[in-house]
């Protein structure tokens, strides 16, 4: 009995068994999709902004902001993901039906940037009358943009969690090896990165931007076949009931009985669920405990119908409204953290517009602008590898545990994203000075792209911490039959950081317009 892990199945529908399923084999199996998403999601988006503005013609705000809508809206859809793996799909079935949308995604994008009809014709970034992309031309690369969203929304909120089910938490050995996997989780997925803004990036620079789109759809391909070479290792989590109609259960239950007074003993709350699957009360959110009060009426369809449960819209367990708690508990969390990806999201489209006009050059190559996010990869898999070779084994001897809290890695991030951003600005102002002294019309400014290097480290070092701690924090902290839609709402941070980016921009465009 031993080797039965108690809440999870292998592809048969049987008990899964610890020696033949589960372990770092399958883990690593299902990170190879998230490396290739990582890889089509960046590669696209670190340089979309250049192809915008340099081959559609459009404004610098209006590719900046077409890039951030894209991202947000793919982070966003994340929790349509989760939902779908949570109530009907499961997670591998999500991952399996989602990667295959998103790699239609990259074929149509590789189609779109190929064909010559759904571009306008070339001209100098400087000529006047450059003719914008048409509505036909951008409608094409709006489908193809918002495969992969949905196709990346799908399968991300899922990866994670799929990947932890092959760790069972009940075992001591296999729940400190998923400490370390979201680190390497997070490791792995930047080498993805790391090839997007280097390879990928100087591929659709120098050679062909649709043969790099080309790539990312066979490299999806490939991680598919690597996927389902694992189907009979993985160990799966069934579906349960729909977290989302769960939680507006419990709502509409405590509001029905909001003027019902609570009881003396709180054991007169209703509970039904398995002794050993049971949480414990706690005192947070007192108002949602009125869903668990039985009052009359509220049995009378079990006693009519014998075995079935009661209207869970009138009368809902304690462990149920204990979950929606825990659920409620990592809002200021998720609220705290938006901020951090608005940074991102600046980071990635305007520090690669401020690298496009200075100057690039070492020696005869030229560093394609998009490129210089290399800077912000090797940031994070430095600081990811310091953590997990040296700050975690010292934290370990000195405190006894296995590195920081998930809530101090975000505060760690937050702190070195906000330096970050006071060095953009300050070289953001020197490179204001520097167009106006040798004219606006300059193409390339006599100042070297490598000033902006401190800010990509900084802002790199902080996602190192925030994205392993909010992933660490909202996968432990929620439900286990809510933990796809917990990483999905980790995920609307991402997007909700994206839009603000947008909105952001839009309001300084605004007001400084006619300054």
């Amino acid at each position: 009995m031993s080797l039965i892990v108690a809440d999870a199945v292998d592809y048969k529908g049987y008990p899964a068994d610890k020696s033949k399923t589960g372990g770092w084999v399958p883990a690593a199996l299902i990170l190879g999709i998230e490396i290739v998403e990582r890889l089509s999601t960046m590669g696209i988006a670190v340089n979309l902004v250049t192809y915008l503005g340099g081959t559609m013609h459009l404004p610098s705000t209006t590719s900046a902001n077409i890039v951030t809508d894209f991202m947000g809206t793919s982070f966003l859809l994340c929790l349509l993901g989760g939902f779908l793996a949570d109530s009907f799909l499961g997670r591998y079935n999500t991952i399996a039906i989602f990667t295959i949308i998103q790699t239609l995604g990259t074929g149509t994008l590789a189609l779109a940037t190929k064909l010559p009809n759904l571009r306008p014709p070339p001209c100098s970034p400087h000529h006047a009358s450059c003719k914008q992309a048409n509505g036909f031309q951008m409608g094409i690369l709006y489908l193809a943009l918002y495969l992969i969203a949905l196709g990346t929304g799908g399968l991300k909120s899922s990866v994670s969690g799929f990947g932890t089910d092959q760790f069972d938490e009940k075992d001591e050995k296999e729940k400190s090896q998923m400490a370390y996997f979201f680190n390497r989780f997070f490791f792995f997925i930047s080498i993805g990165t790391l090839t997007a803004v280097t390879v990928l990036v100087y591929i659709q620079d120098e050679v062909s931007r649709s043969l790099a789109y080309g790539i990312c759809s066979i490299s999806m391909l490939i991680a598919i076949l690597i996927f389902f070479s694992g189907t009979r290792r993985y160990r799966y989590k069934k579906s349960s009931r729909s977290p989302i109609v769960q939680i507006f259960q419990v709502i509409a239950a405590a509001i029905r009985k909001r003027n019902l007074n609570m009881p003396y003993n709180l054991d007169m709350l209703y509970e039904d669920t398995p002794e050993t699957s049971r949480i414990a009360h706690t005192d947070q959110f007192r108002c949602l405990d009125k869903a668990a009060i039985v009052a009359e009426g509220d049995l009378d369809l079990r006693n009519k119908f014998s075995s079935s449960a009661p209207n869970p819209w009138k009368l809902c367990s304690v462990t149920r409204v204990e979950e929606v708690k825990m659920m409620a508990k990592l809002l200021p969390i998720w609220a705290t953290t938006i901020v951090f990806w608005t940074i991102y999201a600046q980071i990635i489209t305007f520090s690669v517009e401020q690298a496009s006009t200075m100057e690039r050059s070492v020696g005869s190559f030229k560093i394609p602008a998009g490129s210089l996010t290399v800077f912000f990869v090797a940031a994070i898999l430095i600081t990811l590898t310091v953590n997990d070779r040296l700050i975690m084994p010292l934290w370990k001897k000195w405190k006894g545990k296995p590195g920081f809290s998930s809530l101090q890695r975000i505060s760690i991030g937050l702190v070195l994203s906000t330096i970050g951003m006071v060095a953009a600005a300050l070289v953001e102002t020197k490179r204001l000075s520097v167009a106006k002294s040798v004219g606006l019309s300059t193409q390339t400014l006599p100042m070297s792209v490598f000033f902006l290097v401190p800010q990509f480290f900084l802002v790199g070092s902080g996602e190192a911490f925030i994205y392993t701690g909010q992933l660490d924090f909202f996968i432990t902290q929620s439900p286990k039959g809510m933990k796809t839609m917990s990483t999905g709402l980790f995920l609307t941070t991402l997007s909700l950081g994206f839009f603000l980016s947008s909105f952001l921009v839009s309001v300084v465009k605004k007001v400084t317009s006619n300054i």
